[in-house]
């Protein structure tokens, strides 16, 4: 058992409650990090591991059947994704594309351990669910915004869930980079962000966007 590994999770994940869990985790579990930009799972393999997230943070995104790229949602420390647990558990391919946001640590746990722990641990069946609830609670948020909300406010609301996924008013994005998250064209986003930054919510540097 890997001691190091059973400390991280005692500390980050709190909410994983039994001891022998935690134990099992720190057993069958490997300590893994991404760099930046680093694709963790891309879309059509097969999931090989559940990620509980140690450091860093995960842009989770889609394609369209034009390779047009949609952002849904963000994952930070504590979090897992659910998307991973609906694919491993029904052997299916992944939908999604996970890349990491920033250098990024987790833990991966073999996929086949999934189904065993919701049947004997109440707190990993717990975990799962509110993990589930909260991801389908982003989703929800995802098409209400680009249902319903003005370019501006679904601009708006991105900055600020890259600024919280950072934990940083200061975001480190092209024009171009959030364009493509946002399927609209570099043109928009920049005419938006310089509207934006005359009304003195942003300030615009080189690749740099700073919340005010």
């Amino acid at each position: 058992m890997d001691t190091h590994i059973l400390d991280l999770v005692r500390k980050n994940y709190p909410q994983i409650a039994e001891k022998r869990l935690q134990e099992e985790i720190a057993e069958v579990g490997k300590l893994l990090s991404f760099k930046e930009g680093e694709i963790i799972q891309d879309i059509g393999s097969y999931i090989k591991m559940v990620p509980l997230i140690l450091e860093g943070s995960i842009k989770v995104s889609r394609e369209d059947e034009d390779g047009n790229e949609l952002f849904l949602y963000y994952l930070i420390a504590g979090e897992t994704c659910s998307m991973s647990f609906t694919c491993c558990m029904m052997n299916k391919r992944s939908e999604i594309r996970t890349v990491a946001e920033e250098d990024t640590t987790l833990i991966g746990i073999p996929i086949r351990y999934m189904d065993d722990w919701m049947s004997r641990y109440q707190s990993w069946k717990n975990f799962v669910m509110r993990t589930y609830d909260s991801r389908m609670l982003e989703l929800v948020k995802t098409i209400d915004s680009i249902a319903f909300k003005k370019m501006d406010e679904r601009l708006m609301q991105y900055l600020e869930n890259k600024s919280e996924a950072h934990k940083s008013n200061v975001i480190s994005s092209t024009h171009q980079e959030i364009a493509y998250d946002l399927n609209a064209s570099r043109e928009a986003i920049s005419r938006l962000l310089k509207q934006m930054e005359k009304e003195k919510i942003v300030k615009l540097g080189r690749n740099k966007i700073e919340l005010l």
